[in-house]
């Protein structure tokens, strides 16, 4: 076994501790900052006194997709080539969820730890990111919202409801991220990975603004399994995928520009593609809006005109051609369109809106995506020697900060 190995071009050194890297879905720094000056987060409040805490950046569009495989293979989407949640497939013409590991065309860290002879293990709340998470490894990889459904063949494990003690929780609950952590808790305990990685949903994220008791609660809980592992001797890194805001107008209700009326009217009815990559199968929650979208338009379209108009609408933060999105945000030049839109802090874009159903939003608009969402802790339960505290740090640094200067 080596000291030390390389992926995607950062080299990590090999854990002396169980190192657990947590992704808190959603988790824009004031939850956190709330919960702990109400003393809802007693070992947070602790570890923000004698560990490490940073604030860093996520990647845009900043969903949970591409930002979960950034933190697991150290580098953006540009690399590793999941760059939504959702795409337009232009070889086959078609709309699909980017849930398939032939989407991946980077190896994630998870892998290269197990295959160098370490015991990795990972959970996840939703199974959407469990393929693309588990690619190759040699381990224990489930998810909350299957936990009823894991073989030793598919999984590395069996009878995790045994294991955990929980029911299979809703996929529309804080339960969901709960079963992560708990789960978590019982590995370390039974198992002792060397390295773990879980990953939870943001729900409570989308209907609870920071400070309040819904939130509150979810981040009391979470505290609580944090310290367990803390105190069973991890090394433990938090960050998030991205952060969260609210999307409304002074009246409540979201505010919404329909990017697909909005180019139908411009160019043409039909002629352009406006494609969403924050839907997935889950969108009870957020209505499937949120404040980044890619655009494709019909050949000899002059993209540059239709940028600059685009982008005098009101409530969009920038409107940027495939080359200069690409550029500034990391991303693969073939799997975006012809043009990237990202809505301003208090806005999203959605297609038409006879296409979105909103029935299911019991509370405010809470949603993300655009750059105004990429602000997220980063925060260890360690000291950090060595560390240039000047740096531009990524939520993808993650397990570089954990591997490299916490042990």
């Amino acid at each position: 076994m080596t000291d030390k190995l390389s992926v995607n071009d950062r080299t990590y050194r090999q854990p002396q501790a169980p190192t657990v890297v947590v992704c808190v879905d959603g988790c824009e720094p004031d939850y956190l900052a709330q919960a702990v000056a109400t003393g809802h987060m007693p070992w947070l409040k602790k570890t923000l006194a004698e560990g490490s805490a940073l604030v860093a950046e996520c990647v845009v569009p900043s969903f949970t997709n591409p930002n979960n495989l950034s933190i697991v293979t150290g580098a953006p989407p540009s690399v590793h080539g999941i760059c939504g949640n959702y795409l337009y497939d232009t070889a086959s013409g078609t709309e699909v969820m980017m849930n398939d590991p032939k989407w991946l065309r980077a190896p994630t860290l998870l892998a290269a730890l197990a295959d160098s002879g370490k015991s990795v293990a990972v959970v996840t709340a939703k199974d959407k990111l469990r393929r693309l998470l588990g690619h190759k490894m040699k381990g224990i990889c489930f998810s909350s919202e299957k936990s009823d459904q894991v073989t030793m063949e598919e999984n590395g494990i069996d009878d995790v409801l045994g294991l955990v003690g929980l029911p299979v929780p809703s996929v529309y609950s804080a339960d969901l991220s709960e079963f992560v952590f708990a789960a978590g808790v019982k590995l370390m305990e039974k198992h002792r990975p060397d390295v773990m990685y879980l990953s939870t949903t943001d729900y409570v994220q989308h209907k609870h603004a920071p400070g309040t008791d819904g939130a509150n609660s979810f981040y009391t809980m979470m505290d609580g399994y944090l310290a367990q592992l803390d105190a069973m001797g991890c090394v433990i890194a938090l960050t998030a995928d991205h952060g969260m805001n609210a999307k409304v107008a002074m009246d409540g209700q979201p505010d919404v520009i329909y990017l697909q009326d909005w180019f139908d009217q411009a160019i043409g009815t039909g002629k352009a593609r406006v494609i969403l990559p924050i839907t997935d199968p889950y969108v009870v929650h957020h209505g499937a809006l949120g404040s980044f979208a890619t655009v494709y338009l019909p050949e000899g379209t002059d993209v540059e005109a239709t940028r600059a108009r685009l982008a005098a609408q009101k409530g969009m933060e920038t409107v940027l051609t495939r080359e200069q999105a690409a550029e500034r945000f990391e991303l693969p030049t073939d799997r975006i369109g012809d043009i990237v839109a990202v809505s301003e802090r208090f806005t999203v874009v959605g297609t038409s809106a006879s296409r979105h159903d909103l029935s299911g939003l019991d509370a405010p608009l809470r949603s993300h995506g655009g750059i105004s969402e990429q602000r997220v802790p980063l925060i260890v339960n360690r000291k950090l020697p060595g560390l240039d505290l000047n740096r531009r740090f990524r939520n993808f640094d993650a397990f570089d900060l954990a591997l490299n200067y916490a042990q």
